[in-house]
């Protein structure tokens, strides 16, 4: 309004708000302070959940202007069951050998294009200590691809992250990942997995699911079609002539800026 704090202040303390430079007001407040200095004010009320969810979880399924759009896939699972590395094949690079201990501690987000179209993933952390980051992971996704190690078998955090996306009800793509290794026995990772619900294709559900070894790239390029396909059925759409909407899934604070 090109007046000084100071005399803002007085005003208000002169009508019996006793309030300082970095206090927030009521809009009643805020709209006499206006009027005095000449200004008129509207107010555009709204709800913080419906800014939040509503806008970002709009349907486009009826808009002639929507067009088919990339997923979004969360790579979730137990701490060292390969997720990095899956997602270090299916990009061509080494991620997973410059973490902390090989364990992810960040969401980690990627755009890459494969042979069927553009696929943004999002890597989660495995360890317990990241629950929070796997739940908004979850909340953000179009399909979750579960890693599960064919020598380590369901793990707290495979549990956990099943969990994550049965409650965000979101489609489950289950990768028995680490199949090249002498160890590994995938029957047993299928059989926890159809104890805790999770019935795959081949035992007679309906949960995609690929073997897979993200060492020697073994199953990932059926793994990926098993994304396309899952998505075409989610006929995912958006409009993108419409204002931008997103979601944060995570932030960090830079000290001095």
């Amino acid at each position: 309004m090109g007046r000084k704090a100071a005399e803002i202040i007085g005003f208000l303390m002169r009508n019996g708000v006793m309030a300082n430079i970095n206090q927030p007001v009521d809009f009643d407040t805020a709209s006499m302070v206006c009027e005095e200095f000449g200004y008129e004010v509207e107010s555009h009320r709204f709800e913080e959940e419906d800014l939040l969810m509503g806008e970002a979880g709009a349907d486009y399924s009826e808009d002639p202007d929507a067009v088919l759009r990339a997923p979004v896939v969360t790579v979730m699972g137990h701490v060292d069951h390969g997720k990095t590395s899956l997602l270090d094949r299916i990009r061509k690079t080494n991620v997973a050998a410059g973490e902390a201990g090989g364990i992810t501690q960040r969401i980690a987000g990627y755009q890459v294009p494969t042979s069927k179209g553009l696929i943004t993933f999002l890597d989660t952390p495995g360890h317990a200590a990241f629950t929070a980051m796997r739940a908004r992971g979850a909340n953000v996704t179009d399909i979750v691809v579960l890693v599960v190690a064919a020598d380590d078998g369901v793990m707290p955090q495979t549990r956990e992250a099943i969990e994550h996306a049965r409650a965000a009800r979101v489609p489950l793509i289950v990768a028995v990942n680490k199949i090249d290794k002498p160890e590994a026995n995938p029957d047993r990772v299928l059989q926890q997995l159809a104890d805790m619900s999770i019935l795959v294709e081949d035992w007679g559900g309906d949960v995609l699911s690929r073997r897979i070894s993200a060492k020697t790239g073994d199953g990932v390029e059926d793994l990926l079609e098993l994304i396309a396909l899952q998505a075409e059925i989610l006929e995912l759409k958006a409009n993108p002539s419409v204002p931008a909407v997103a979601k944060v899934v995570e932030g960090h604070v830079h000290k001095g800026r």
